[in-house]
């Protein structure tokens, strides 16, 4: 299969040369926003072991079935971090079928992303694409398409899907994630998906992290007691911190490799 590369706004500065782990995504899930060097390496990664393709595509249902579960608990505003290229079956879409006047703010780091975002949601009044870092919260916070969009005296959903697998202790998780809830209103949300190694073998690990420190954001596969501190200072809705694919009932599927939970900010 033959793709063409995508073509960022002039302004957007892009190292098509390195592989980055949004388009990689982005390319597991059959999109076209990716380059070469980003189909090398994730392909690459494929052949180590093919159950980072399943994780992209069950975190990808996991994160609609959260979605649909939230607007049924009246929850209307979501912050999206991390939210990744624009593909089938994104938060708004979700979320604005549930409830049309559901608002959502997406955050990314990745020009390429951002710029394919922007230029989707142009025409999208209560939806907005920021580029910042999401492991400073206070910029993200301050950001004019959140706290523009978003009312943080209102409960909303905090969604940390997916990423914080390339956030390493060094720069603190677990505080970052704090600095977001600190900020919402009683009633809200956090919902969380990360990697680990349920089925995958030690070796499939290393080789699959090996291939991600090619990216500016290694591969951090924590175990499931070091997820849910993550998840410290939320009541966790049943059945808790599962595999992403037993969220919200179990099924006869093989775990998929990587934990899940949603929790209410206590």
């Amino acid at each position: 299969m033959e793709h063409d590369d995508p073509q960022p706004t002039p302004e957007v500065p892009v190292d098509a040369s390195s592989p980055n782990v949004a388009r990689m995504y982005d390319y597991y899930l059959g999109g076209a926003t990716n380059f070469a060097a980003d189909r090398e390496a994730a392909e690459k990664a494929l052949a180590v072991t093919p159950e980072i393709g399943r994780f992209a595509r069950m975190n990808r249902w996991f994160l609609g079935r959260v979605v649909r579960y939230l607007c049924g608990q009246g929850v209307d505003q979501f912050l999206d971090l991390g939210s990744g290229v624009p593909t089938v079956g994104n938060v708004h879409e979700i979320a604005q079928q549930q409830n049309p006047a559901a608002r959502v703010a997406y955050v990314d780091h990745e020009p390429v992303a951002v710029a394919h975002a922007r230029a989707l949601l142009a025409d999208q009044p209560r939806v907005s694409v920021t580029q910042a870092d999401i492991r400073n919260p206070g910029e993200v916070l301050s950001a004019p398409g959140v706290s523009g969009l978003l009312d943080f005296s209102r409960p909303m959903a905090v969604l940390a899907v997916a990423i914080l697998h390339f956030v390493p202790e060094s720069d603190d998780p677990a505080r970052i994630l704090r600095t977001y809830r600190e900020a919402c209103a009683p009633g809200s949300y956090l919902a969380l998906s990360h990697a680990a190694t349920i089925t995958m073998t030690d070796s499939e690990a290393h080789r699959g992290q090996t291939i991600y420190r090619s990216t500016s954001t290694p591969l951090v596969l924590r175990d499931r007691a070091g997820i849910a501190a993550l998840l410290d200072g939320c009541e966790l809705v049943e059945p808790g911190l599962t595999p992403i694919n037993h969220w919200p009932e179990p099924t006869a599927e093989a775990p998929a490799n990587g934990y899940g939970a949603v929790g209410k900010l206590l």
